[in-house]
């Protein structure tokens, strides 16, 4: 802030109006003339009698060093507005921006503003040294006074260029600053409107039965941080208001959502509960049915048909009993309203039940790929050739010979294949050996042919 050690207003030179000196009254008394006549005479006195009697030199530079005055005194008011006006920018900036930039725009105001001081020292210093009233001021001491007075506002005037151009690089940080400004309060009234609705969502939730304690926790804790909203951020600072703000929004938003999901949420989790319960009940009567499968098995094919899958009904009945036992925690949650403890034991009754599910059905599924094997294996066999010939076309396609990364594992396929044909021979054909082999042999072309592909569809 300018110094003001003295605040010296404005005020235009006037002439003051006074009577003539004791001495001029006197001799003008005995020469028997009257005071007012001898006052009008003619240039009998310069300046009417208020000055003293060496002509206008003086008044010339009286009047000189008063218009240095009024315009040191301009410049002086000009650079107290322009550094009044940029403390506030400056305080704004500190306010909302922490970065070195702005860390530096303060250190660099401050340095200007000691500055500011000594050139204000100065117009004062030079304000106070010279009387331009006084009645017997030297044209000597005016011409003094208007040599310091233009050099005090000349002074004056280089020091309001350079914080002119301080305030013009302060641009972006300003605006970046008032920018953060500008969301502050919207940002503070969005999370007090979100943790209203959230209370409210919360109480209706409530109002249907639901306890919804869960909700209520993570509303509580959302307490003190709309007590530091409320502070404001001349406390807690712009930036931290403004992240906090965001925030709360966020968490309350979350909360308002839940409850206002709950009753739906509740009437899901009871749904599954029942689904899955039938679900339950059914894969128990499908796992006793494994069993007849396995006897067939057993009785028809050779025992690596079968072996695999001897521990099948046990496995099932366990998982059906684990999975039952789930779901009568997850009864007891649900009724607790204990919904995430719900949610997560329905999962698991799920995953257990669809591992099962996987388990009875393959029993099924080999006893029908085997019986379709001995049947007509030509059927399997052709299904695989096809497969081959189809790879083997597409990596001739434009070429003369095929690529060995690609006919190497072709070839290879094609050989596999006929070894697995060899499994067939004799009395007791292991089927089981023949299909995992062609299904292998099937994967392999397929990943040959997705190769081909990628690469020619990248240009190679």
């Amino acid at each position: 802030m300018v110094a003001r050690a003295r605040r010296l207003p404005h005020r235009p030179y006037r002439r003051p109006h006074r009577r003539p000196p004791g001495a001029v009254r006197d001799t003008l008394t005995l020469m028997g003339l009257p005071l007012l006549a001898v006052l009008a005479l003619p240039a009998a006195f310069a300046g009417g009698g208020t000055r003293r009697w060496f002509g206008g030199r003086a008044e010339s530079q009286r009047a000189e060093a008063q218009t240095a005055k009024d315009d040191a005194a301009a410049a002086f008011y000009e650079l107290d507005t322009a550094q009044r006006d940029l403390r506030i920018s400056i305080e704004t900036i500190a306010a909302v921006d922490s970065s070195p930039a702005a860390r530096r725009a303060v250190t660099d105001f401050e340095a200007l503003g000691r500055r500011i001081d000594e050139v204000s020292h100065q117009y004062i210093g030079a304000v106070d040294a010279h009387d331009l009233d006084r009645d017997d001021l030297e044209a000597s001491a005016a011409a003094q006074a208007r040599t310091e007075l233009s050099a005090a506002k000349n002074e004056l005037g280089r020091v309001k260029q350079e914080l002119d151009r301080f305030a013009e690089g302060l641009g972006p940080l300003l605006g970046k600053a008032e920018t953060q400004l500008a969301r502050l309060a919207p940002a503070v009234e969005r999370a007090r409107q979100a943790l209203l609705a959230a209370s409210n969502a919360l109480d209706a939730a409530r109002g249907s039965g639901l306890k919804a304690d869960d909700l209520a926790a993570r509303l509580a804790t959302l307490g003190p941080e709309l007590t530091r909203l409320n502070q404001g951020a001349g406390q807690h600072g712009v930036p931290q208001t403004l992240e906090r703000a965001e925030r709360v929004t966020r968490e309350a938003e979350a909360v308002r959502a839940e409850a206002d999901r709950l009753p739906e949420r509740a009437a899901e989790i009871s749904h599954r509960l029942v689904s899955l319960r039938t679900r339950a009940q059914a894969l128990t009567t499908r796992t006793e049915q494994v069993e007849p499968v396995l006897s067939e098995l057993r009785r028809r094919f050779t025992a690596a048909c079968w072996q695999d899958l001897q521990g099948v009904p046990d496995q099932a009945t366990e998982s059906v009993r684990q999975a039952e036992r789930k779901l009568a925690e997850g009864q007891t949650a649900r009724d607790e309203q204990r919904w995430p403890d719900a949610t997560a034991l329905l999962s698991t009754v799920r995953a257990l039940l669809n591992s099962t599910d996987e388990a009875v059905s393959a029993a099924g599924d080999r006893l029908r790929q085997l019986n379709a094997v001995q049947k007509d294996p030509q059927q399997e066999i052709e299904r695989t050739r096809f497969a081959i010939r189809d790879a083997q076309r597409l990596a001739m396609a434009g070429r003369n010979t095929p690529d060995p990364r690609h006919a190497r594992p072709l070839d290879d396929a094609v050989a596999r294949l006929e070894q697995a044909i060899t499994t067939l021979e004799g009395r007791h054909p292991d089927y089981w050996h023949f299909l995992t082999e062609t299904e292998a042999v099937r994967q392999t072309v397929a990943h040959v042919v997705t190769q081909i592909r990628e690469e020619r569809g990248g240009g190679h």
